[in-house]
């Protein structure tokens, strides 16, 4: 559970900017504009449940919520702080994303082809990858295969680090697509 260390205004009237003591995400932005592209998140539904609030945008240590306009910044920050409290930090989050994954990657639930490019996947990254990212401080699990689509998130200082979200991504893809050259990699 994130404590908030600070809330800041913005140049946007409309919009507060609440910095946290621990990491929402490592690194991966989350950005709703409406109730319903925010399905799926519960920090970003919980917080468009309050009225008013019409955009949530957050990252790493920090959340920006915008409202509409019409209502009073004191009582509303109070409200917002509730669910933002309440929020899995990043590292709570990244420890449910890991279990997550090994249910889904159970290798009784993949077809024989998956887990033989997941196996080739994983030796390429143990090989190639993880100790590069492991000697910098962080680290990255495979979160999903679904057809030619893998799904990895970064941990640690990669978590939060923009390299990794370009050039090592693309990096991985490209070692990934020696084994599968239609594979997409993509961060989560």
């Amino acid at each position: 559970m994130p404590k908030i260390a600070d809330i800041e205004t913005t140049p946007n009237p409309n919009a507060m900017k609440f910095i946290l003591r621990e990491p929402l995400t490592w690194g991966v932005t989350r950005s709703y504009d409406n109730p319903e592209q925010a399905v799926g998140d519960p920090l970003a539904s919980a917080l468009f449940d309050i009225e008013y609030v019409t955009n949530v945008f957050y990252v790493d240590h920090w959340i920006t919520v915008t409202q509409n306009g019409r209502a009073d910044w004191e009582t509303l920050k109070r409200e917002l702080a509730v669910p933002i409290r309440e929020a899995a930090s990043a590292d709570a989050h990244s420890a449910t994303l890991a279990e997550q994954a090994a249910d889904m990657l159970d290798p009784e639930l993949l077809s024989e082809e998956d887990r033989i490019k997941l196996d080739q996947i994983n030796a390429v990254l143990d090989e190639q990858v993880r100790p590069f990212l492991q000697n910098d401080g962080g680290d990255l699990y495979v979160t999903g295969l679904s057809g030619q689509v893998l799904s990895v998130h970064y941990q640690g200082a990669c978590g939060s680090c923009p390299s990794s979200l370009s050039g090592t991504l693309a990096g991985i893809e490209s070692l990934v697509r020696q084994i599968d050259p239609e594979m997409q990699v993509v961060a989560v």
